[in-house]
């Protein structure tokens, strides 16, 4: 049996897969339930966001709130660049208005983000610097976003190298792992658009590059969210995908008592 303690430096990583990141909502309250504390925070793409919001002290309830009225357009606006069809500007003026203009090392919890550089393929960890842009390049989908160009790198969704940010999270003194893989046994169909045709092949890319396994982890949390699309913005299928993962987290954490 896995032994968490409060003094155990226990860390959350929490994955990408857009709008099935409601599932963490779920997760974080059935997390709290089981009186589990989360002392250090990782997240890539949708779980930068969620996972920013939790280090900084928002509520579940305050996470919950924001994400069942969000919509695809509250978080984008129509770019004319010719690197992306729209920009994620709005997600973070959305992570300022909620937070204010923070710097990562501002987190009550030690937190790490994860993004991709675009010229070098390599994995980029914001572990400090300003919150809302590292937020931003971490859930910059590549063709639809337009790259976040910061320190002289561009900078687009995180999944692409670490789409569950468990190793990233042990650099910043995370001992136990709790990870949370909202991207698991997806169900493709054929794309309708050009979002569609994008997101297919992400997913299909971290599947075969960057799935988290249960031996790397010592609580590994799955969702089965295959019939839920990524671009989902109905409130009521967003609650459902909260309640989706927090009836996984739940049966998880039920198994180690």
């Amino acid at each position: 049996m896995i032994n968490f303690t409060n003094n155990s430096k226990t860390g959350l990583a929490l994955g990408g897969g857009a709008a099935l990141g409601a599932a963490h909502i779920g997760v974080l309250k059935a997390l709290e339930e089981h009186g589990q504390q989360i002392d250090y925070v990782s997240g890539t793409s949708i779980g930068a966001m969620i996972g920013a919001f939790y280090a900084f002290g928002m509520s579940v309830e305050e996470i919950e709130k924001i994400a069942v009225n969000l919509r695809w357009l509250d978080v984008s606006s129509l770019s004319v660049s010719k690197m992306g069809l729209l920009s994620n500007q709005k997600l973070g003026n959305l992570v300022r208005e909620e937070l204010g203009d923070v710097t990562i090392e501002e987190a009550p919890k030690p937190l790490a983000i994860v993004a991709t550089d675009l010229a070098s393929g390599r994995k980029v960890v914001f572990r400090e610097g300003d919150l809302a842009t590292a937020v931003m390049a971490s859930t910059c989908i590549p063709g639809i976003f337009i790259p976040v160009e910061t320190d002289g790198k561009l900078l687009v969704d995180g999944g692409l190298v670490e789409n569950v940010p468990i190793q990233s999270l042990k650099t910043i003194g995370a001992k136990k792992i709790i990870a949370v893989d909202i991207n698991a046994m997806r169900l493709y169909k054929k794309p309708d658009d050009i979002i569609e045709v994008i997101t297919n092949a992400l997913d299909i890319a971290i599947e075969n590059l960057s799935r988290a396994k249960a031996d790397e982890v010592d609580l590994l949390i799955r969702p089965k969210l295959a019939s839920y699309s990524r671009t989902v913005d109905d409130p009521e299928k967003l609650r459902e995908l909260i309640d989706k993962g927090y009836h996984a987290a739940n049966k998880k954490l039920n198994s180690y008592k």
